[in-house]
């Protein structure tokens, strides 16, 4: 794999509870609508669930996710093509946490900030409806 060893671990506070954030990350319908800079691929589950594999793209690159743990606060994904790594996402009342390790010429960490800035825009639009 080209690309660099990369690493980065985020906390946010969110003003959201803990269901809110587990539906927002678990439930595909609703995590395509706050990671809009990926594409997923058709025929999508209505929940994440381990042993799922799926695949998005950033721009033209395909990124291959394995879902390894899927539970009511954790989201492990075990990723290979475009990023060879994992992203752990763990969150509870108020809170998520974003934990990604992998080699991959994209800028990990940028794109990991963006998402948790977007997460955090959509709960608290959630919020208001």
């Amino acid at each position: 794999m080209l690309g660099t060893f990369q690493q980065s671990q985020l906390r946010i506070e969110v003003e959201a509870s803990q269901a809110a954030i587990k539906d927002s990350i678990l439930r595909p319908e609703k995590l395509q609508q706050w990671l809009w800079a990926q594409r997923f691929a058709a025929g999508m589950p209505e929940q994440l669930h381990q042993g799922l594999a799926f695949t998005t793209w950033t721009g033209p690159i395909a990124i291959h996710h394995q879902v390894d743990v899927a539970t009511p606060n954790c989201l492990r994904l075990l990723l290979s093509q475009g990023i060879d790594g994992f992203h752990e996402w763990y969150w509870g009342e108020g809170w998520v946490q974003s934990r990604l390790e992998g080699i991959s010429m994209l800028p990990l960490n940028l794109g990991q900030t963006l998402s948790l800035l977007s997460l955090r825009q959509f709960l608290t639009a959630q919020q208001r409806v």
